[in-house]
Order: C-alpha cells, then structure tokens, then sequence
C-alpha cells in the first residue's frame, strides 16, 4: 500500500525580520538583517548583548488583555502564527471533522520568563503568592495545547522537545502522521521566546554566544571565517500540512509537497556535534532515498548554519559525505544570518523560507559572508539573493544532544 501524500498548503510566521509570511519573505530576499542590542532586560553585565528580538509583534491582534496576561510569549507566537497560518490555508475548519485535524509544536525550552519572574515572587513572598497559571504557562505542551483549543482542534496533539531540531521534528512528525492516515490535515511547527536573564546567561556560560556587541547586525555570519557564536532569537513557525487529495478536492493552493523526513542522533556529546557529520549525512541520505531523488538533482539546502566554529564546519563535512563529487554544484544558505537562532523554532521558520524559495526560484542569502573557512567551501549564496531553477529543497535542524532531522520538499506536481 503507498504511503498518502502530503502538501504544505498554509504558512504563518513570527519572527525577528517580520511578523507574517509576505513580510518575512522580503527581508529574507533582500538581506534583513533582524539583529540588535537587547532591549528585554538589563543586558549589561553580560558578555553576549544582542539578540533577533520580534520588535513589531502586536499580541492585541490576537487577545484579549485578560488572556495575555494568562498566555506565555512563545505560546502567544505560536498562536499568532497558526492563526496566519489557518488564514493562508483558507481551510473552512467547522466543514471538517475535528478528530481528523491534528496539532503538533514544538518548542525546545518552553517559557523561562515565567520561570524566573514566579522563582522571583516565590523566593520574596512566599510558595502562598504563586500564580496559578505557572505551570501551564511554563510547560512546552501548552503552545500545542493552546492552539487547539483555540481552533477546536481533536485530532492527535503533542509537543517536540529535541532542542534547536524541535520544529523540524514536529513537522516531520505531522507529515508521518497524515501518511499512515492518523489524520488529514495538522498544524505544525515550532516556537520560542527565551531572551531572559537566565537563558542568555546560561548560553553565555556554554560559550555558545556571539560577542561581537558592537556590530550586531555582523554578528550573525554562518560559515565564514570570523564567526564567533550564534545570535539568540525568537519567534514561531507553523504550517499547515494536508493529504494531498484532500487539498485537491477544496482547490488549496499548495506550495509544495513535503516527500521526505530523516532523523538520527549523533550519539556523540551533550551539546557539541559530531565533527565528522555522520549522523547528519545519514538524515540527509535516509530523506533523499524516501523521496526518490538523485545526487545530482538540482538542489537548494536550507542549512543549519548557526555561525558557530562546530556546527558550520560539521554540516558542510556532512553535506559532502551525502552529495559527494556533486557538493559542489548544491545552492546552500544559512537564513539564520539574518533570523539569528530561533531554537526550538528554528526548523519550521526555515521549513517555511525553504518553501517559499521552491516557489519562488529564490535563493535566499547568506548575508555577512565576507572572509571565506577554508573548511567551510561550498556555494553558500554570499551577501545576495539568487535565482536558481530547482525544484527540490533540503531543511536541516540540527540540536544539543546529537538529534538531527532533515525535511524535503518538491514542487508539486
């Protein structure tokens, strides 16, 4: 029996270089950059003091003042972007049955700013003055939750925590779902918003951070020789997956058909990947055999790429261990130089850009690219977009604790 086929058919963005998919698109294609000093807490005693914050995010489109005080920031995103999402879709939601629509989102660390401001309260007042909503505003189901409950949504829903791979999976996890036809459509993706006190803090003691404060929008620059560590973001990724006959049937517009998902672990370190890229390669492998693509298929990959020495230089040894001799002839860019990283939604904000290139026979660019790695040498589309006439595109998520995922998309035909 063949598997059912699956097509993205809406998109709904929240992000350091826009709030919604036409605004996110043109700063991707014209270099935005999305990154600045921070201006959500005190930042000066810390070594790292940039970050892509969502500066233009209005959370009264979307709620009640009751409910935002109610409503973490990520799940706030997460909602924000299922709601564009579901509008771009034009899916009439009350025509179908509500145990065949699914939610799946995942969120790498879920809400620290609860976190600290009720550790705050309880450690001056006292465990009486908690609020209620604490937990259920802290914890990473509830961005999934949530969604479906705004949406009366009974169909299969949970939560992805694999780290900065986290909306990657979700969205690979949605398209496995409605393959094996445990649903019909799912909403799917990814959020974040931990620019806190205690997670830049914590970032800055792995290390992982860039210092390069008083160049900020230089800071975030995959592959290039002067990279110094990631940029923190924020920001959510959600769209909306279907049976491709059940798009066809309503005359959905689709972006694309979503042919392949690959996941492996690097089974290696805690937060630092494999050098040799062998798990990588091997998610890329296991989605280009699913999809039944060749090598030397022209191809466009949206990379990892998060402007650290480890990671550029293990996904580009990785590439090459999948696409050998024709490594070189691939169209490669990091979106992360413009978004910084968004975490645990970092891979469905990127599945996104990897769509909406496939349409558009764009390229995004890997912006600040300006002094060639000679370990990192593939055509990473430096400073510019670019057409390119390619009808197969590549995401890859990579995250702390080795997980790996790899998500293809073709032009439907």
């Amino acid at each position: 029996m063949n598997s059912r086929r699956v097509v993205v058919t809406g998109c709904g963005v929240v992000s350091p270089i826009g709030v919604g998919k036409e605004r996110f698109w043109e700063s991707l294609i014209s270099g935005r950059n999305g990154i600045s000093k921070i201006t959500q807490f005190d930042c000066s005693g810390f070594k790292s003091q940039i970050a892509g914050e969502v500066k233009d995010f209005e959370p009264l489109d979307y709620f009640s003042s009751r409910e935002i005080r109610r409503t973490s920031r990520f799940v706030q995103f997460s909602i924000a972007a299922s709601s564009e999402a579901l509008k771009d879709s034009k899916l009439d939601l009350s025509s179908f049955d509500p145990y065949r629509v699914g939610v799946v989102i995942g969120s790498g660390i879920g809400s620290l700013e609860t976190i600290e401001k009720e550790h705050k309260v309880f450690l001056e007042k006292g465990p009486r003055k908690l609020s209620p909503f604490l937990i259920p505003m802290l914890i990473t189901n509830e961005a999934a939750g949530s969604v479906a409950i705004r949406f009366k949504l009974k169909g299969m829903n949970f939560c992805t925590v694999t780290a900065c791979a986290s909306g990657a999976y979700a969205i690979g996890e949605a398209y496995r779902n409605i393959q094996q036809n445990k649903a019909d459509v799912v909403v799917c993706g990814g959020a974040e918003s931990c620019i806190t006190p205690l997670g830049v803090g914590g970032f800055c003691s792995l290390k992982a951070l860039s210092t390069r404060n008083n160049e900020p929008a230089k800071a975030s620059r995959p592959f290039d020789r002067d990279r110094d560590g990631f940029i923190i973001a924020e920001g959510a990724g959600i769209v909306v997956l279907e049976e491709a006959n059940f798009a066809l049937k309503r005359k959905a517009a689709i972006y694309a058909e979503l042919c392949g998902y690959g996941s492996t672990c690097d089974a290696y370190h805690i937060t630092a990947p494999d050098p040799e890229g062998r798990a990588a390669a091997k998610a890329m492998q296991d989605v280009l055999e699913e999809a039944k693509v060749p090598l030397d298929e022209p191809i466009y990959i949206n990379a990892h790429g998060t402007s650290t020495s480890l990671n550029d230089k293990m996904e580009t040894k990785a590439i090459k261990k999948t696409f050998g001799e024709h490594s070189k002839s691939l169209v490669v860019s990091s979106t992360k130089s413009m978004t910084g990283h968004t975490l645990g939604a970092a891979g469905a904000i990127e599945f996104i850009a990897t769509c909406l290139a496939l349409n558009a026979k764009l390229v995004p660019p890997t912006i600040n690219y300006e002094n060639p790695d000679p370990e990192c040498d593939l055509d990473y589309t430096p400073n510019k977009k670019r057409e390119f006439d390619f009808n197969v595109a590549l995401s890859n998520s990579l995250g702390f604790g080795g997980h790996n995922a790899s998500l293809l998309v073709k032009g439907f035909k």
